[in-house]
């Protein structure tokens, strides 16, 4: 009978949608995020509180041999970074060839952009089973190229309303990191922001709106 029950349970649990936790649990899935830009000098000030959670860096399994040992550092350790993220932008792309969803370069960074179409629902402000899907894969691929910080920023379309704005974006990407983080993608790499309505990449029109309201997550090597 117990186990009938359990079976049951666990059916019920594959036919609903995905729900993010009450707001009041939050905190506690995003324990050591930042709420903060990705800046370098926030990077650095990060990495004694990364390392200490257990954080691992690029360079930290990277060759060995002598050539490693003795040669010019600082432009193996470049080297060691950008082939390590030119992987993970491979596989990234490879996985998530989907509307809504892109996947770009920029400098050693890779860049995921989430539509909002793509990734929340239409009738309510939470993450769609769509979107769920997408952010399944993500956090798949972040758990194997761990050695890396992840900023994630929310983005509206233009608002008369700032505040707003900000806040519907900063709920959007808080959303994202919650559901990354029981995920097993450990909040400690993380730095979450809401933007509102700053740095559109389409026209403030009917269709350019759609794809200014949209998350973004930035992926940079652990150095």
């Amino acid at each position: 009978m117990k186990l009938k029950i359990i079976f049951l349970s666990l059916l019920l649990c594959g036919c609903m949608g995905y729900s993010s936790p009450h707001h009041d649990m939050w905190p506690y899935y995003l324990d050591g995020a930042s709420f903060m830009d990705m800046t370098e000098t926030a990077k650095v000030a990060k990495r004694p509180i990364y390392l200490g959670a257990g954080g691992k860096l690029v360079t930290a399994g990277a060759d060995k041999s002598p050539r490693t040992e003795y040669g010019d550092k600082v432009a193996i350790d470049n080297a060691t970074s950008v082939a390590y993220m030119a992987r993970l932008e491979n596989d990234l792309y490879d996985s998530l060839r989907t509307a809504g969803v892109s996947v770009e370069r920029a400098g050693t960074d890779v860049v995921v952009i989430l539509v909002r179409g793509a990734l929340m629902r239409g009738d309510a402000a939470d993450i769609s089973d769509n979107g769920a899907k997408i952010l399944r894969t993500i956090a798949r691929i972040l758990r194997k190229y761990n050695s890396t910080y992840l900023e994630i920023a929310g983005y509206t379309d233009s608002m008369r309303d700032t505040l707003a704005a900000q806040r519907m974006s900063l709920d959007m990407a808080q959303r994202v990191g919650v559901f990354l983080s029981r995920k097993e993608i450990k909040p400690v790499r993380m730095f979450i922001v809401g933007r509102g309505s700053a740095r559109p990449i389409a026209a403030q029109d009917s269709i350019g709106r759609l794809t200014n309201r949209r998350v973004e997550i930035r992926i940079a090597p652990a150095r």
